[in-house]
């Protein structure tokens, strides 16, 4: 355990090795502990570096199991998953040993390459057969699982990135965890059992430091994907968006279907994209985890007037105590319909806001017949009826 003489409440972590508990040999050794959670099929890492000044410590071998949980004294500890060993470093002067592991529910079948076609299947047959293969179970949203693939290719590719290509097209997030494997739309906020994740509000004073940042580097007004007609065997194009400033994307699709689906998918990524948020908390939350919803509090308002969502957290350990970092992107609204933007001859806006029971509500200005449809999901009725003002104002002007 970390020892300080302090009245506030201070950090605790418990590990094991191989199912031993060796917290209390390294009492007095732990220079620092990172645990980096990522959503999708990204291994999650954990790199611990000790203190060696005696020369007592005992290196751990490769493909050693390692559990971990962190927590605080006053709350106690969250059990933050397995991981295996998978590279060791001994240097000095002084002396340090650094380890580094890997998530252990990332099978190692999962990243070997292989040769296969599927005909005729839904994304819910091709996720049950590949976790069929590893022992896993498969979670497939339901909504996803009902869609068909009618034909693809698995070519010199792994399981592991089949499934993430699977989900990129369509706007969805392939992961393993807890024995699960798991394709769940962005930002579904679900566990892999699946229930919801809480959605977390964060105030100015939970916040150690932030940096927000808006890009217009690339500001694409829509995507073009490409595929093949099979009566005319011409290589036709779809596209989401306008034309002004496409964005196109390399792999040609089997039909029009698949295509628009993989357009429609990379467009909402765009969005999502366009700003970031770093979050460091002044105290770290262990139960952080991706993909939950975050609302901000005491900043500003093109920060706090939208809901975040979470795409990497960062636990550190150290003498300065337990500190967690969060990678945020833009929340988008589960009813904008992105594959049907067209500009110009709106006749009024419509947005949607996050409740107080996590419903998505509308709130709109103008006539109903040809709305504007706004994509970020806001935080509340008051700040998506501002945003839904200023749209309908901007767009009286434009006029």
């Amino acid at each position: 355990m970390i020892e300080r003489l302090t009245r506030h409440p201070r950090p605790l972590y418990r590990l094991e090795v191989n199912g031993v508990d060796i917290t209390p040999r390294l009492n007095g050794r732990l220079i620092s502990l990172t645990l980096t959670d990522n959503r999708g099929l990204e291994s999650d890492s954990l790199d611990i570096t000790l203190a060696d000044h005696d020369g007592l410590l005992a290196i751990p071998p490769r493909r050693a199991a390692v559990r971990l949980w962190l927590g605080w004294q006053d709350t106690g500890l969250v059990f933050k998953g397995s991981y295996t060993v998978d590279e060791v470093e001994h240097s000095g002067t002084p002396d340090t040993l650094s380890i580094r592991a890997r998530s252990a529910d990332l099978r190692a079948g999962l990243t070997r390459k292989r040769e296969r076609s599927w005909h005729q299947v839904s994304l819910a047959d091709i996720v049950q057969t590949v976790a069929q293969a590893y022992s896993l179970k498969p979670v497939v949203d339901l909504l996803l699982g009902k869609l068909s693939v009618p034909h693809l290719d698995q070519a010199d590719e792994s399981d592991a990135n089949l499934l993430t290509r699977l989900g990129a097209e369509h706007d969805a997030i392939a992961s393993v965890k807890a024995g699960h494997l798991i394709l769940l739309p962005v930002g579904a906020a679900r566990t892999a059992s699946g229930l919801a994740l809480p959605h977390v509000t964060l105030t100015r004073a939970d916040g150690d430091s932030h940096r927000w940042l808006e890009a217009d580097r690339e500001a694409y007004t829509g995507v073009r994907a490409n595929y093949h007609d099979a009566n005319s065997a011409q290589r036709l194009d779809a596209i989401v968006g306008t034309e002004d400033n496409l964005k196109t994307l390399r792999h040609v699709y089997a039909d029009q279907h698949s295509a628009l689906e993989a357009a429609r998918s990379e467009w909402r990524r765009l969005q999502r994209g366009q700003a970031s948020l770093n979050y460091s908390l002044a105290r770290g939350r262990p139960e952080l985890s991706p993909e939950q919803t975050y609302s901000l509090v005491g900043l500003k308002p093109q920060i706090t007037d939208v809901v975040w969502l979470c795409s990497r957290v960062i636990h550190s350990l150290s003498d300065s105590g337990l500190i967690t970092s969060l990678e945020l992107e833009n929340q988008l609204a589960d009813e904008a319909d992105l594959a049907s933007l067209v500009e110009g001859g709106y006749t009024g806006v419509l947005a949607w806001y996050r409740d107080a029971d996590g419903n998505q509500r509308s709130v709109s200005a103008g006539e109903p017949d040809n709305p504007k449809r706004l994509t970020y999901l806001y935080a509340s009725k008051r700040s998506a009826e501002r945003a839904v003002q200023r749209e309908w104002e901007r767009l009286a002007i434009d006029a």
